[in-house]
């Protein structure tokens, strides 16, 4: 009776000693602020599937209340480009922003949003997770106390709007046009007058005629600020952002302190959300464009091919003086060269084979 009992007093402690541990760490919680670069109910970004609010409601569903996230859009707690100082000083746990926002910070954050004539969705998330992407991205933050994961994609965006129609270079050199990122510097050197605003500046801005033009994301956002009652010409090409991430970005000691089931739950809440967002654009973007050139006189074309080519032209040679004047960006520079060669020959014999058969007729 004694050897059974000692058993059992001993099978109880054993259970407690292995029980409480687990019982403490369950019991963790975890409240986070993120900021965000957007306006309030932006589609995509701010609301709606796969921005930020729906980020925040799914990791603390899937958490079981045990993270929960506050979303602040911008200019609610910070101004909308004030998000990388305030994750990188511990001001806030995280922000919802796109990293060539902080070409300020160090030049080779812009290759973490999109690179003119660059991938598209598949190549780029495959340079990500299957190249040096994702890892050259962290590197890079954690120089400045932070960490970094893709979370959303906008697809091929729009050239922009315009005030007046675009011919000829002519009618393009002089302009002052809102855009960021790499392509904002390739305009400059071409001769136009670059704006760097954030998205809820755009309509007054365009509607006054403060800026000539506009770039923002597609129809279906560009609605949802108006940009269609301040401009009427509507241009494509998608040569300045063919694949645009948004980024999720967060401090590096409150990333480290969260258990590894709640990383694991934010990495996968971003990748859902990386995917619902492209296939969000292609839902919507195409209504979106319809109805504006229905009802609200919007014209919409191609970007002329003349400019196109100086474009690309002043594009290679922005990126090489780039790589050549900082070690880090040449580093990242030659990661996405390398990996997007190889992609583009089997993108020419996959999508870009099946765009030129799809529309033939028996």
């Amino acid at each position: 009776m004694k050897r059974r009992q000692f058993i059992k007093a001993g099978v109880a402690t054993a259970a407690g000693m292995t029980a409480a541990p687990y019982v403490a760490r369950a019991a963790q919680h975890f409240n986070w602020r993120m900021t965000t670069a957007w306006p309030p109910g932006l589609p995509m970004y701010q609301s709606g599937p796969g921005g930020a609010e729906y980020m925040a409601k799914k990791i603390d569903e899937l958490s079981d209340g045990r993270l929960k996230i506050q979303v602040f859009a911008a200019g609610e707690l910070i101004p909308a480009f004030g998000g990388f100082d305030a994750v990188s000083s511990g001001t806030v746990e995280a922000n919802h922003a796109c990293a060539y926002y902080w070409a300020g910070k160090h030049p080779a954050t812009q290759f973490f949003t999109t690179v003119p004539f660059g991938m598209d969705f598949f190549g780029r998330n495959a340079w990500y997770d299957f190249g040096d992407g994702l890892k050259l991205w962290n590197e890079l933050y954690a120089d400045f106390n932070a960490v970094a994961m893709p979370c959303g994609c906008s697809g091929v965006q729009m050239t922009g709007w315009f005030r007046k129609p675009i011919h000829s270079m002519d009618d393009f050199k002089g302009l002052k046009f809102r855009e960021v990122g790499l392509a904002g510097k390739i305009y400059s050197e071409i001769g136009i007058e670059i704006k760097q605003l954030p998205g809820g500046e755009l309509f007054p801005a365009l509607e006054r005629g403060v800026i000539d033009g506009a770039e923002w994301v597609g129809p279906a956002q560009d609605r949802r600020l108006g940009l269609q009652n301040a401009a009427k010409y509507y241009y494509t090409t998608g040569w300045h952002e063919p694949s645009t991430t948004t980024e999720l970005m967060i401090s590096k000691p409150a990333w480290e302190k969260l258990p590894k089931d709640l990383q694991a739950i934010v990495k996968t809440v971003a990748r859902d959300a990386n995917m619902t967002t492209i296939v969000w654009s292609q839902a919507n973007n195409g209504s979106a464009l319809e109805d504006m050139v229905k009802h609200d006189g919007v014209k919409t074309g191609q970007l002329p091919r003349d400019i196109v080519k100086q474009l690309r032209k002043v594009t290679d040679e922005v990126l090489a003086d780039m790589a050549s004047k900082d070690p880090f960006t040449k580093k990242v520079y030659d990661s996405f060269v390398k990996f997007k060669k190889r992609d583009d020959k089997w993108s020419a014999l996959s999508e870009a084979e099946f765009e030129n058969i799809r529309d033939i007729q028996a």
